[in-house]
């Protein structure tokens, strides 16, 4: 395990150990804030929910590394500091709201501030760049969690499978994990079609290989007995 040039603690890097069909990606799996910056008292409620970052994928990207040899690439900064699953012009880069409610940290981003923000950005994507430039594995896997409840609304969904132009090994890998018994759908609750599997996609594109994305529901992501289930039906799937 390395930490890539850039910020300190912006990227853990996890060298692969095997040849393995896929790398893998976490681009939601840090909950901290780097110095200088510190949550704001009026954003005590946001900082350990799924707004902050994906709870359990880190878990579940470094134990699925560990099991199968992967490599891997896991972001070590909040998604609200800023969101390497976002392109530099989106307008969720840095989220303003969240649940209807302003995030003070991001009230007031200067140019200096925002900067040095997308420091943190580049060092991620310069991170899993270099992972692919060592790494011909044929696919760039995603590791992301979503939450039961989002904006009061209660998803069923448990599992889902996401992609882009990747359609026919999406389906393949849902049809993999069916054993699992989990409710899977397709491109939900998020479409990759939309570009919500932007960090994954981009990579792949730039390297010739197939972008994937995992998404399970919070609950499940922190239970390790689901977690080790899902790093299992992952090793034997059909890459």
């Amino acid at each position: 395990m390395s930490r890539a040039a850039g910020p300190d603690d912006a990227v853990e890097v996890i060298e692969p150990s095997a040849s393995v069909p896929f790398v893998i990606t976490c681009e939601h799996g840090g909950a901290r804030l780097p110095l200088p910056w510190a949550w704001p008292s009026e954003d005590a409620w946001i900082t350990t929910t799924h707004w902050a970052y994906d709870l359990g994928a880190a878990d579940l990207a470094r134990e699925l590394a560990a099991h199968t040899g992967a490599g891997a690439v896991i972001a070590g900064f909040s998604r609200l500091l800023v969101d390497p699953n976002r392109p530099l012009d989106s307008d969720g880069l840095c989220r303003r709201r969240a649940e209807g409610r302003e995030v003070a940290l991001n009230r007031d981003i200067d140019a200096v501030d925002r900067e040095a923000r997308v420091a943190y950005w580049r060092t991620y994507h310069d991170a899993v760049e270099a992972m692919l430039d060592r790494n011909d594995a044929p696919y760039v896997l995603a590791i992301h969690s979503f939450t039961p409840l989002y904006e009061g609304e209660p998803r069923q969904l448990e599992l889902g499978v996401l992609f882009d132009r990747a359609a026919d090994e999406g389906r393949r890998l849902a049809e993999d994990l069916a054993g699992l018994s989990l409710e899977t759908r397709l491109n939900e609750p998020y479409s990759g079609k939309l570009g919500l599997i932007y960090s994954a996609e981009r990579h792949a594109q730039a390297h010739d290989r197939v972008a994937l994305e995992i998404e399970l529901r919070q609950d499940h992501a922190v239970d390790p007995s689901m977690r080790a289930r899902l790093v299992e039906a992952l090793a034997a799937a059909r890459w």
